[in-house]
């Protein structure tokens, strides 16, 4: 596992979406709420840039057709069958943090 100091525009806001690169991957950074959430960009249903969307009801709303996925699990809504990538976030003094993943790593964790 990695973590990656991800660059952001300002964290000042009480909410926002943000496009971060953390290593190789491409992240949605949500704040809502003062909770920070950190899911994949790209929606599985259509490809859409989830940092387009937006949050309601806990839920990051992709653009496209409306899809959404719980901003703690990644879950699609019911009846969709489907979710996106989420990754653990910390907030240190000298910014934030994404931690990635390998490919074996994600696996792994999948059979605990």
């Amino acid at each position: 596992m990695a973590w990656f100091k991800v660059d952001i525009l300002d964290d000042s806001k009480a909410s926002y979406i943000q496009k971060v690169k953390a290593g190789s991957q491409t992240i949605c950074l949500v704040k809502e709420n003062g909770n920070l959430y950190a899911l994949s960009s790209k929606c599985p249903h259509a490809g859409a840039d989830l940092t387009q969307g937006w949050c309601e009801q806990g839920k990051l709303i992709c653009p496209y057709h409306r899809y959404s996925y719980y901003l703690q699990t990644g879950k699609g809504s019911t009846g969709q069958n489907d979710y996106v990538n989420t990754y653990k976030t910390k907030v240190r003094t000298d910014g934030i943090y994404v931690e990635v993943l390998s490919f074996w790593e994600r696996v792994s964790q999948a059979f605990k």
